[in-house]
């Protein structure tokens, strides 16, 4: 019972900081001021995630054997154009008032899953992902690993979220915009750098 809760512990810890100033928590974030749906974010995300959990423990150190820099210089690409996008979209209120429009009345369901493709593809061979594998190698606890994991990405989702709807109330769109483009450059950039280093 103890290395259980071991597990699950320097799992969650582990996890809970390293996900804090990352950028998937960013995206969260953002997803949820764009379309207004923090539950449904939430529960796109969180689902995103026990896929990476699951991925993580179960193929554990083959994870780490993954090509770093074609992974590392996806991810990049992904965040350049993301931030390229909400930046563009300055100089197109009425098409950002439509989609925002359309994002609000979209279904549950479709937020749901629109939320879980971006961050799944966002947090695919990110480090809470290694670091969950390095943690299922070390401990031989799957279950207990997996649990303290996905718990950390959670609740570090529902911070998004919830700062998500707070900002929402209380900062126009557009700065919120134009911060988080710039957000999602530097974490562009800073991948790529990464992939070359």
């Amino acid at each position: 019972m103890g290395s259980v809760l071991a597990a699950f512990g320097v799992a969650f810890g582990t996890v809970f900081l390293a996900e804090l100033p990352d950028k998937t928590m960013v995206a969260s974030l953002v997803l949820t001021t764009r379309t207004r749906r923090p539950l449904a974010v939430w529960v796109g995300v969180s689902c995103a995630f026990v896929l990476h959990v699951v991925l993580a423990v179960t193929i554990g150190s083959v994870l780490r054997e993954l090509p770093e820099r074609p992974v590392q210089l996806a991810v990049a690409t992904l965040f350049l154009v993301g931030g390229v996008l909400l930046l563009r979209a300055e100089d197109e209120p009425d098409d950002d008032r439509e989609l925002g429009e359309i994002l609000r009345t979209s279904s549950f369901r479709s937020i749901a899953l629109m939320s879980a493709s971006v961050v799944g593809l966002a947090e695919f061979g990110d480090l809470t992902q290694l670091a969950t594998a390095g943690i299922a190698t070390r401990y031989h606890e799957p279950v207990a690993v997996a649990l303290g994991a996905w718990c950390a990405l959670a609740s570090v989702a529902a911070l998004a979220v919830t700062a998500g709807s707070w900002i929402v109330r209380r900062v126009p769109l557009r700065l919120v915009r134009r911060v988080a483009g710039g957000l999602f450059l530097v974490f562009g950039v800073a991948t790529a750098i990464a992939a070359f280093t």
